[in-house]
């Protein structure tokens, strides 16, 4: 293993070898997305009713953030979308409605994709070669499927990335442009993640 995911022996889950540098660039990266996403507005107390929660209504407005609205889109696209041909008002009346009943659990799903990132770096220590070796089993592989792709959302919407500018402008920054470290954090994530998927 070289920083890439590998399936492990026998199938089940995924492996990768971590030195100490790279455990504590993830582990940052997942604790300031978890302060990224809060508790959520509306969100009810771990000892609220469960029945109560259920029915819990979420925010109605995007996220003044780009980087959160990209992690927490409107549900109807704009009137050039595919197939969009309605009225731009209709349009966010209804993504208003859809985000206040599911943005709260997208909130508290992502959060604890975020939290099983921390969690399972916490449980890690440098071997005398300087790597750790982290397994995932059981849910925890679509755990960190789902954090790795809610970092590189959000360190996109910080660079103000597209699609259509990774591999035009992404691969060329030179090495004295302040974006240059958290660009390469994003080719880095977007390895783990590309890895992480075949092993699955």
């Amino acid at each position: 293993m070289g920083g890439t995911f590998e399936p492990l022996k026998g199938g089940g889950g995924a492996a990768i070898a971590l030195d100490e540098i790279e455990i504590s660039i993830l582990r940052s990266l997942a604790v300031q997305l978890l302060e990224l996403i809060g508790p959520g507005a509306g969100e009810p107390a771990e000892d609220a009713d469960p029945l109560a929660a259920l029915f819990a209504e979420g925010p109605s407005e995007p996220p003044s953030d780009p980087a959160l609205a990209r992690l927490f889109p409107d549900a109807y696209g704009g009137p050039d979308g595919p197939g969009e041909k309605e009225d731009p008002e209709e349009l966010r009346a209804r993504s208003a409605e859809f985000r206040r009943f599911t943005e709260t659990d997208l909130r508290t799903r992502k959060r604890e994709d975020a939290l099983a990132v921390v969690r399972s770096l916490d449980g890690l220590t440098p071997a005398g070669d300087g790597a750790a070796v982290l397994e995932l089993t059981g849910e925890l592989p679509l755990r960190w499927l789902g954090a790795l792709n809610d970092l590189r959302l959000t360190i996109a919407a910080r660079l103000d990335i597209t699609e259509d500018d990774e591999s035009a402008v992404l691969f060329r920054l030179p090495d004295d442009d302040p974006r240059k470290p958290m660009v390469m954090a994003y080719l880095w994530l977007g390895g783990l993640q590309e890895t992480l998927i075949e092993t699955l």
